[in-house]
């Protein structure tokens, strides 16, 4: 009921997750409006799932502070997802300068246009688990650790971090709530995997694409350790976030961590060997003995916090994700309704017990 008719805008909406908020933001009755940058109609989800003519859009790059402002200013939105991003590690070696300026700029343009609207009551911004200065530890990371980031896609994210919570406490301070009315918070998730993600460069979309065309998938690290999650798991913490800021900002206007239980936290190895089981029909891997950069080798997430205080839980273990992803691409092949699948899967979701 409380996002019925709400005006929304969702940055990054031609993405991957952006693609599964928008679709499920809309199928509960909020009035969403989009913001994406050059996607590939052949591939891009946000197409497949028709969302191009189910919810007002644009395609602009979000570092063009003056359609950006436009569209904000005349759209009105009362909540804020940003999720507008370079989101890929390899990516962030060859063109460290897009990365920087779309995560880290992209982010203050967003925040500094809203800082002058009064109608916005919650801003959530997402960035990533990578934020965090890693250290190669077996502990889980909470919000109170230090951001930092060895590579620049990393290190984006970890500016991007400071800057979120350089505007919270200068513009958007707990202490002048009832002034400003709006409140930010940041949010972290671990490894987003889910039916419909066909970029370059990601685990899960290169298993599945070699598997699909009957191909041997190579693997740069199987001893890689990372908090593997559904897409569906993060996106209901950011519902329900955003909610709760907009009806009690001051209490939850903060960094919030949204990762999978301790124990979904398995190799790469582990995760590729699940998905040749499941997929079947001679689907094998090799392990690529070729360099590659440097990508952290251990990485979980410590969400203590949300369950907690949100008392948000994990619904899909990383064996129920798994089977979920296999069936969303076996699906996909052979009747194409993308979005009957995913509308199926967002109500699996949404019944199964806590």
């Amino acid at each position: 009921k409380f996002y019925k008719n709400k005006k929304i805008l969702v940055t990054g909406a031609t993405g991957f997750k952006g693609s599964w908020l928008c679709l499920w933001l809309s199928e509960i009755g909020a009035k969403v409006y989009g913001i994406g940058y050059s996607p590939n109609k052949n591939k891009n989800l946000f197409y497949k799932l028709k969302l191009n003519k189910k919810i007002k859009y644009s395609l602009i790059d979000v570092r063009n502070f003056k359609k950006l402002k436009k569209i904000i200013q005349t759209f009105k939105p009362e909540i804020v997802f940003h999720m507008a991003a370079q989101p890929l590690i390899i990516k962030g070696y060859t063109d460290p300068f897009d990365t920087y300026t779309i995560n880290s700029v992209g982010t203050l343009n967003v925040l500094e246009i809203l800082r002058s609207n009064n109608i916005v009551k919650s801003i959530v911004c997402i960035t990533s688990d990578k934020c965090y200065k890693n250290k190669e530890i077996e502990r889980g990371y909470s919000e109170n650790d230090p951001m930092g980031g060895h590579d620049p896609y990393s290190s984006s994210k970890g500016a991007t971090e400071l800057l979120i919570s350089s505007y919270r406490n200068s513009y958007y301070s707990v202490d002048n709530y009832d002034e400003h009315k709006t409140a930010i918070a940041s949010v972290r998730a671990g490894n987003v995997i889910g039916g419909g993600d066909w970029a370059e460069d990601r685990l899960i979309p290169d298993i599945i694409k070699a598997f699909q065309n009957r191909k041997e998938v190579k693997i740069r690290y199987p001893n890689a350790v990372r908090p593997w999650q559904h897409v569906l798991e993060p996106l209901s913490g950011y519902i329900q976030l955003a909610e709760l800021l907009s009806n009690n900002g001051i209490k939850y206007a903060e960094a919030w961590n949204f990762g999978p239980l301790e124990k979904d936290a398995h190799s790469v190895k582990w995760v590729v060997e699940k998905i040749t089981e499941l997929w079947g029909n001679n689907a094998s891997w090799m392990i690529d003995e070729s360099e590659h950069p440097h990508e952290a080798n251990y990485l979980k997430l410590d969400c203590t916090k949300a369950f907690k205080r949100l008392n948000w839980q994990p619904k899909w273990n990383l064996d129920q994700a798994l089977l979920k992803i296999v069936e969303w691409h076996k699906a996909e092949q052979t009747n194409g309704k993308y979005k009957e699948l995913c509308v199926h899967q967002i109500n699996e979701y949404l019944t199964e017990e806590g």
